[in-house]
């Protein structure tokens, strides 16, 4: 498949223009507006809503490059169940990759699916991981929006927060646009039609990685479902690229959604707990994604500054303390996606100067340069301009005290812009999601991972005396783990 080369910052002004497409507007009353949806809608009678369906779409922040768009995917279910009464949801699809470049938790093409189940409720969300609830506090806000973006949700939302109402013509159809605020998480406009129908929804919600990200669904095709409305297909659009297109196949009405809060999550503690791998190198650990921090003489170099400022805060705490009196000069992302991306808004607040693959300096150069309005990370706190720095291919860091080798990864389905440090005194090697190790002892697969042979291929190619890898998932390991989990002996 050829990668459409549009650069981000063209699709997040077209994604602006949609959101200011209908700013010239007539004032309306808000209450008739909402009431006439309501009623139309019959909003009144749905406490709890369920749909089932089936599509296809993209997965946001995963891109092959960071200036193309998101790799596309098949769902073969999603589903979710809505309770408003509760302020919860409840999340599950099935889905697999339709093309094989790009990142996410998906099995590389033809080799299976992702099946996941996401919860929220209140200011609390998480993940079911078979039976067990873990929480993500870094997915809560795009959560909430999709709650309260929902065609029902997004009108009891309207009537909570005091919407206001106008009137505008699209294409010689009359609209009625309510706005409103939902304080320290989202912006909305809901474009209600001449049937009280909610038909679109533009929104901008809160994100780690990009400031702010603009957010287009559209509802057609409704139905009668006891009594209420809902659409059958639903579009999503995000930063002007479509994530979502769904075709409902079913839609239930106030069944019980027995949706709790689990004890285990409902305080969720970002926890940055470090292990001494070498002198002076840390490697920080304690959640889903991990960071080493390498101490140089006067100063430090951290890596991976992953999934938001929550993370972020934690990691840049546990780096002083077991580093103290250095400050962290350089933060280096191991590549674009948004989970490994997320706190580097919070590592450049601090004054780190982000050094990145130079491929990659206009993707972040432009989401650097977006504020966050909606709720203030600690960047637009800190009033600071991201200082940012590129390599290529490799480069070399030399105090005289520890040499510290940047590489690019190379052919490589995952991701291009793909960092990975090597520190030749100590023969350890970092990198992230290439090679996640397994648990002690598992067995190989039939079939080698083709990230693990790629690699293989990288280090290889590059002739590095590597003794140990330092995952940003997972345990430290030895180098032959590697080998062992594609059939070959470590050389």
């Amino acid at each position: 498949m050829k990668v459409r080369r549009q650069t981000l910052l063209a699709l997040a002004l077209g994604a602006s223009t949609l959101w200011l497409a209908s700013c010239v507007t007539m004032p309306m009353d808000a209450n008739a507006v909402m009431n006439r949806a309501n009623t139309a809608m019959g909003g009144d009678a749905v406490k709890t809503l369920r749909f089932a369906s089936s599509g296809t779409g993209t997965v946001y922040g995963q891109a092959y490059q960071p200036n193309t768009q998101w790799p596309k995917i098949a769902y073969s279910s999603f589903s979710r169940l809505y309770d408003y009464d509760t302020a919860a949801m409840r999340e599950e699809f099935a889905r697999s990759r339709t093309e094989p470049n790009g990142g996410g938790a998906i099995p590389l093409m033809g080799e299976g699916e992702q099946r996941a189940v996401a919860m929220v409720q209140g200011e609390v969300a998480w993940n079911m991981v078979g039976p067990a609830p873990v929480a993500s506090p870094v997915a809560l806000d795009a959560r909430i929006h999709d709650l309260w973006t929902s065609p029902h949700g997004v009108l009891k939302a309207a009537m909570r927060n005091k919407a206001t109402a106008s009137s505008v013509s699209e294409g010689g159809k009359a609209l009625s646009v309510l706005s409103f605020t939902q304080p320290g998480r989202f912006q909305a406009r809901a474009f209600v039609n001449e049937q009280g129908l909610i038909e679109r929804v533009e929104s901008r919600v809160s994100h780690p990685v990009m400031g702010e990200s603009v957010v287009v669904t559209n509802y057609s095709d409704y139905r009668d479902n006891s009594g209420a409305k809902f659409p059958m297909r639903i579009r999503q659009m995000q930063e002007g690229t479509q994530v979502m297109d769904l075709q409902v196949s079913e839609v239930q009405i106030n069944a019980p959604s027995g949706i709790v809060t689990p004890e285990l999550v409902r305080v969720p503690v970002e926890r940055a707990v470090s292990e001494k791998a070498a002198d002076g190198v840390w490697f920080i650990a304690g959640g889903s994604h991990n960071s080493v921090a390498i101490e140089m003489r006067d100063h430090v170099v951290l890596m991976e500054s992953p999934l938001y400022d929550g993370r972020a805060a934690a990691v840049l705490a546990e780096v002083k303390r077991v580093i103290p009196g250095k400050p962290i000069r350089f933060v280096i992302n191991s590549h674009h996606h948004f989970d490994h991306s997320g706190g580097l808004r919070a590592a450049v607040a601090d004054g780190a100067t982000f050094l990145t693959n130079a491929a990659a300096i206009p993707f972040w150069q432009k989401v650097m340069a977006t504020p966050n309005t909606i709720s203030p990370d600690l960047l637009a706190k800190s009033g600071r301009i991201a200082k940012i720095e590129g390599y290529e291919g490799k480069r070399v860091m030399n105090d005289g005290q520890r040499t510290l080798e940047l590489h690019a990864i190379t052919a490589n389905v995952h991701a291009q812009g793909f960092n990975m440090i090597y520190l030749p005194k100590e023969k350890m090697l970092i990198e992230a999601d290439a090679f996640t190790p397994g648990a002690p002892n598992a067995a190989p697969p039939a079939k080698p991972n083709g990230n693990h042979l790629s690699l293989i291929a990288n280090i290889e190619r590059l002739g590095l005396k590597v003794d140990t890898i330092l995952p940003l998932h997972g345990r430290i390991v030895p180098v032959g783990e590697l080998y062992r989990m594609v059939g070959r002996s470590a050389p």
